[in-house]
């Protein structure tokens, strides 16, 4: 690969000899809210775990809302002074 990136196939599982089971194979990532999935609101084009995590991602938003971002003032500078200053400066470097 050009930027050195690799791509292998899954080899082993990890097992816990305390539960008698593979740990992660098979069980994916358990959900923070559960949803059920209702088949007929999904053929009426909803999706409700997109809009419950849109409506907490809301809710959250409204409890803790972000504060102002506080831009500073934009710099003016006086181009030919700056470019003088480092001609002079660069000049005297090489003296």
């Amino acid at each position: 690969m050009i930027d050195g990136g690799a791509i292998t196939a899954p080899r082993f599982g990890l097992f816990n000899p305390q539960t008698g089971e593979f740990d992660v194979e098979n069980k994916g990532v358990k959900p923070d809210i559960e949803v059920e999935l209702d088949p007929a609101l999904w053929r009426q084009g909803h999706d409700p775990q997109l809009e419950k995590g849109v409506s907490e991602a809301l809710n959250e938003l409204k409890e803790h809302p972000v504060p102002p971002v506080k831009r500073p003032k934009y710099p003016l500078y006086d181009w030919p002074k700056v470019r003088s200053d480092a001609a002079k400066s660069t000049a005297g470097q090489s003296q």
